[in-house]
């Protein structure tokens, strides 16, 4: 596979997300109210890059040179809490859901993983 195509899909895809590869949460544009708070939005951002390509055999094709390439990339912008500055410089964060730890998921996880398995074992059975 030629490499250089290769390399030129890899470095557009990355490329186009520089800007945030180094930040996973962002702080929008703040927001005035009318009764003088501020409203600064807060957001999770995800992100993921997909590149790939192919060379094709040449004994199947006659041209010259065949070459199929492509990348992607994805963005998702979640958000997850609000900051808010009020006229006194009273400074609160109000978040828009309960997450609850790693820990919380993952023991939530394995309490009901004998019901997720009974429900596998159904669905291919």
């Amino acid at each position: 596979m030629p490499e250089n195509k290769m390399s030129e899909i890899i470095r557009a895809s990355v490329e186009s997300i520089k800007g945030f590869a180094e930040n996973d949460t962002f702080m929008g544009r703040a927001i005035n109210t009318p009764s003088g708070v501020t409203v600064i939005p807060v957001s999770k951002i995800s992100m993921g890059i997909a590149t790939g390509g192919v060379d094709y055999s040449q004994k199947k094709l006659t041209l010259p040179a065949s070459f199929g390439g492509g990348g992607g990339t994805g963005l998702s912008i979640t958000p997850i809490a609000f900051l808010t500055v009020s006229p006194s410089s009273e400074v609160n964060l109000i978040t828009l859901e309960d997450r609850g730890s790693d820990i919380e998921k993952i023991t939530g996880l394995i309490d009901r993983s004998p019901e997720i398995l009974e429900k596998i074992k159904s669905a291919l059975s």
